[in-house]
């Protein structure tokens, strides 16, 4: 049995029966032996089996125990991947390494995202493990930002930009030796006379001409290659894409040697060999070119980024810096047309900004003192003085390009049918192609007469000519060798999926909604049901109050109140208590009331002794009283009859206000009202999801009348609505609506709803939410408006037909191409060519995916409409 140890550093632990519980929980899982754990150094040592347990499960049941192990993620550019199988060879030697707790590997992306413990694996243990694998991984600065260029380009860009010119080069090359022999080719095919045996006048063989021309391109094209399957055959014990082109090219090189040599009889294939090569590389610098083009948007995003900032000092002087030199609180002068450098709150001046670059909404959004800015943004027209609250990666734009990177690198599940299928996929086809090799070489006779029988023969021109004694038995076989393993292409298979994710991610991005996974990206078209939070969702979340009402048990009908037997309270006393009670409050209901008192020109009084109520108000002490401000609970815990106020409650709430009583010293003083407006949007989103055939909910915290008097506004059936809904219940109440298998996505903003956000099968957060939220959601969509959730939905369901189509097409070509090179209806050199197309034919249909714009259904021909 093989043992490792790992060394973690644990978080979260406080005593020693913390780490006791950590120690005896992973002692439980099958495969560790021996788990030591010590709080007073926050330090573990796992002792494991790696073949039964792995050190991701480790990590698991740490976090299932409440505690945190900790580990590293990076992104690692990687240059040689051909396939899917290199992706999978890369990935299996990565999670070989100690330490590595997970590592994905993307092909399309050329990138690896490994999570490791630092503490028993280094970066450079990384790289290392990527070059044993025989690849070439693009080395980062410690940061992991790229290390950049002098042009401010960074490592991986230039590594792409390198391997681009580098391929071209090599298709350059192959394509002026072989442009002779394709016309030697073609002399040979397309006249009577056919090619003569020397050049005339000379005296020197056509065939010496060949191996000439076609010796460098073997040796120049062909090295990649060659290299590439020694190091998948003898060092991951796999088989890629490089296997295959090294066999089919160095087949009908090798063979046309030995004829040339005179030590086998039969026609020369030296043209086929050189034009198989250059095909191959043609296809991949298209391919290079594309996996460029679809990451652009990103890189388009960044290049929005302003390159200076102008500093405003303590003393007014202003001095303009670069953008790296902005540190937080720092001021900053924007001026008219110039983009905001970095995020932060306006200090002082009025503008508009256009924020479309990074929320896709087209409308320019009104700034003033006190509002917050996003970076890389512009400034229509006010001077802006704004105070940089992020810099450099914290930045909002910086987080929406890492999100999106990180989304690209998870794969949906869809993934897996190609994995499984690519990783048996290149055996079979050597193995298929040796048996009809051998067949044909076998029984030449038969197999040409059954299928000069079959209908097709008419359609191809040539077709099997064996039986005519045209060629040998021989060298007819290794044609269809040559043909069955070239035509065979798994990079189709390997791109169909990871190419639209690409795409969909960055479209995502354009229009303001970031998925944190490939998986999300696949998942969010599946939802069946979207429950939205009421309070900052479906409405705006800014409070204000609109009504006072004053009354009690000695109310004469004028407004004024008897709470004993020498005062009165008037509306502006059930105010001032209220608006008191509520200063320390951090609540939006509360913030309201005391924003309507302060407006009123009300003095407020500081309060003694405050408490909050959980969902239910606030109690404090104001000038030696008790007030209660809250729902109908809390004051009947207090008891406090609340069914004098039930009419006014009732008639505020069915205008879709929210309604608090208030009570003075045991007595019932008053009702306030709060309103939040509905968003203009929240009808239309309500209704393009219900028109899509999803199930819309709304849950809240706020009173049945309330709640039902919104859902009515934005058209939510009454009996979906779920009111008076404690924020720790939220979860609850998402999971009750998944007991029954439905695919439910919550969306919210809020710190409360952050557990439901988790619970929920999609969970979607707007990005005017608090980072709670955001960080728990697997969705966020950057601007204020619930009809992003359906472009969101929309985005989906493109994405996954878009990977369908590219599938169908993979799949499609490979089940009617390998078929007709077995037969032997296909020539080597047309089978190489139609190999490089299909990959690249797989990525064009990714990249015509980039011209849609989710405000309506995908369809297939969508990239017209542009």
């Amino acid at each position: 049995m093989s043992s490792r140890r790992a060394h973690l550093d644990i978080r979260g632990m406080s005593c020693a029966n913390c780490s006791r519980t950590v120690a005896e929980s992973l002692e439980s899982l099958d495969g560790v032996t021996d788990a030591t754990v010590n709080f007073a150094t926050d330090e573990g040592t796992v002792e494991y089996d790696p073949e039964r347990v792995s050190l991701a499960e480790v990590y698991d049941r740490i976090a299932e125990s409440g505690y945190e192990a900790v580990s590293e993620t990076r992104a690692i550019g990687i240059s040689g991947m051909s396939c899917a199988n290199c992706a999978d060879a890369n990935r299996t030697t990565l999670e070989s390494i100690p330490g590595v707790v997970d590592a994905e590997v993307n092909y399309a992306t050329d990138e690896a995202r490994v999570t490791y413990n630092p503490v028993d694996a280094t970066l450079d243990d990384l790289y290392q493990a990527i070059e044993d694998a025989g690849y070439t991984p693009i080395r980062e600065d410690e940061n992991g930002d790229g290390g950049e260029s002098s042009d401010g380009e960074s490592a991986r860009d230039v590594a792409r930009t390198e391997e681009i010119r580098r391929q071209k080069r090599l298709t350059l090359f192959g394509a002026a030796l072989s442009a002779p022999l394709l016309a030697m080719l073609a002399v040979e095919l397309f006249t009577a006379a056919g090619l003569p045996e020397t050049i005339p006048g000379t005296g020197f063989p056509i065939g010496w001409v060949a191996f000439v021309l076609a010796t460098p391109v073997q040796v120049v094209l062909g090295r990649d290659f060659y290299v590439n399957s020694y190091n998948a055959v003898v060092k991951n014990r796999t088989a890629n894409m490089d296997v295959l082109i090294a066999m089919g090219s160095s087949t009908a090189y090798l063979y046309s040697v030995a004829v040339l040599s005179d030590l086998l009889a039969g026609s020369l294939y030296f043209d086929t060999a050189a034009l198989i090569l250059v095909f191959i590389t043609l296809g991949n610098y298209l391919e290079a070119r594309s996996k460029g083009q679809a990451s652009e948007a990103l890189q388009s995003l960044l290049e929005l980024e302003a390159d200076t900032a102008t500093l405003v000092d303590d003393d007014g002087t202003e001095r303009e810096v670069e953008l790296d030199a902005v540190e937080v609180g720092d001021r900053m002068k924007v001026r008219p047309g110039e983009k905001i450098p970095t995020d932060g709150v306006v200090v002082d001046g009025d503008s508009a900004v256009d924020e479309s670059m990074v929320t896709g909404e087209s409308v320019p959004v009104s700034k003033e003192p006190g509002d917050e800015v996003v970076g890389s943004t512009v400034n229509q027209n006010g001077v802006l003085v704004v105070e940089a609250t992020k810099v450099g990666s914290e930045t909002a734009i910086q987080q929406i390009v890492s999100l999106v990177k990180e989304a690209q690198g998870r794969q949906p599940e869809i993934q897996n049918l190609a994995d499984r299928i690519s990783a048996y996929f290149v055996p079979a086809v050597i193995a298929n192609a040796l048996l009809w090799g051998s067949v044909w070489y076998l029984f030449p006779e038969t197999l040409a007469g059954i299928i000069q029988s079959l209908p097709v023969w008419g359609l191809v021109a040539g077709g099997p000519v064996v039986a005519g004694g045209a060629v040998s038995t021989f060298e007819f076989a290794v044609v269809v060798f040559a043909s069955a393993v070239l035509i065979a292409c798994p990079c189709a298979l390997g791109l169909a999926t990871p190419a639209a994710t690409m795409v969909g991610t960055a479209i995502g991005a354009k229009n303001g909604i970031v998925f944190k996974g490939g998986d999300i990206l696949e998942r969010v078209k599946d939802v069946e049901t979207v429950v939205f939070d009421k309070t900052g969702t479906l409405t705006k979340g800014e409070m204000t109050l609109t009504d006072v009402v004053a009354f009690g048990p000695a109310a004469d009908g004028s407004g004024v109140v008897t709470t004993g037997e020498d005062e009165t309270l008037d509306e502006t006393a059930v105010l001032r208590y209220a608006a008191s009670a509520e200063r320390n409050s951090e609540h939006p209901l509360a913030r309201a009331i005391v924003e309507g008192a302060e407006e009123r020109g009300i003095e407020l009084a500081d309060p003694e002794d405050f408490e909050n109520v959980p969902g239910h108000g606030v109690r404090a002490t104001v000038e030696g009283r008790t007030v209660l401000v809250g729902n109908r609970k809390l004051l009947s815990d207090e008891g406090i009859d609340p069914t004098p106020a039930e009419d006014a409650l009732a008639d505020l709430e069915d205008d879709g206000k929210t309604a608090m009583l208030v009570a003075v010293d045991g007595s019932l003083a008053g009702v306030v009202a709060d309103a939040d407006e509905v968003k203009e949007s929240a009808a239309d989103a309500v209704a393009a999801l219900r028109e899509r055939g999803a199930t819309v909910h709304m849950i809240t915290g706020d009173n049945e009348r309330t709640a039902r008097a919104v859902a009515r506004e934005v058209g939510i059936d009454p009996e979906h609505v779920s009111a008076s809904v404690l924020p720790e219940d939220k979860a609850d109440a998402v999971e009750s609506l998944q007991s029954d298998g439905t695919r439910v996505m919550m969306v919210g903003d809020g710190v409360n709803d952050a557990p439901a956000l988790a619970a929920a099968f999609v969970g979607t957060a707007l990005g005017s939410g608090t980072d709670v939220a955001i960080e728990a959601a697997d969705v966020t969509l950057m601007r204020d408006d619930p009809r992003d959730v359906v472009k969101a939905i929309r985005i989906s369901e493109g994405t996954l037909a878009k990977i369908k189509q590219n599938l169908f097409w993979a799949l499609g070509y490979n089940t009617a191409m390998i078929p007709l090179a077995s037969l032997g209806l296909l020539q080597p050199v047309f089978a190489a060519a139609a190999m490089a197309f299909s990959s690249v034919s797989v990525l064009t249909n990714s990249l015509l995916f980039r011209t849609y714009t989710p405000d309506h259904d995908y369809h297939l021909l969508d990239f017209l409409r542009r």
